[in-house]
């Protein structure tokens, strides 16, 4: 079971750093942003299958959401509707939610981000959904590029979402830990005077390709 703690240190070191250190994957499409680049979300994924257009399965999913999990929807990329909006972001702080990742779009966003509720999106669209397909809950699915299990960790900030697989979680934050450490070496080392080039062993290979 994921830990605060180690939700805690996710968000410290970013998106962008575990990404690079489980050895750059899990990255969903540049395009899903948040709302707001000062949203951050880190939790388990509770995985949403739903049809473009209907929101149903999300209605679903939160009748089993538990207090911390991240929302992750896969709406097939479809951005001419919006299945999430301001009153299902407020059924979601009463739930306990630590945040919504949906491939496609959503709608009320200033609502939602003066609600303060972390949403990552594909886009932003004012037209409604159906509530008719029933989809899926709580099964693997793939969101924006990336499959998805529940339970996987998400993380997500301005730079982008990435997913951790639960199993790999304690590998990819001491991994993480450690890459951290080594950019803070780096930056020391820049700040003393060192060039990067010979910090990173660049100018060998810059003198093959023909530079001097």
């Amino acid at each position: 079971m994921t830990t605060q703690a180690q939700l805690g240190a996710l968000r410290r070191l970013g998106a962008a750093t575990v990404h690079e250190a489980q050895g750059g994957t899990g990255a969903m499409d540049s395009a899903i942003k948040p709302l707001d680049p000062t949203m951050v979300l880190a939790g388990p994924a509770l995985t949403v299958d739903t049809r473009p257009s209907d929101n149903l399965a999300i209605h679903r999913a939160m009748t089993v959401a538990r207090p911390g999990d991240v929302l992750v929807v896969d709406a097939k990329g479809f951005t001419e509707a919006g299945p999430w909006g301001d009153v299902l972001t407020v059924y979601a702080q009463q739930v306990g939610l630590a945040g919504l990742v949906i491939d496609g779009s959503v709608r009320d966003s200033r609502a939602i981000v003066e609600l303060g509720f972390p949403v990552f999106s594909r886009g932003v669209c004012i037209k409604g959904t159906a509530k008719n397909q029933p989809g899926a809950v709580g099964r693997p699915i793939t969101c924006a590029g990336v499959a998805v299990h529940p339970g996987d960790v998400v993380l997500g900030d301005a730079d982008g979402v990435v997913v951790v697989p639960a199993a790999e979680l304690d590998r990819v934050l001491a991994a993480a830990e450690e890459r951290e450490r080594k950019e803070e070496r780096f930056r020391a080392a820049l700040r003393d005077g060192e060039s990067l080039l010979d910090l990173l062993n660049l100018r060998d290979r810059l003198t093959d390709k023909g530079n001097e």
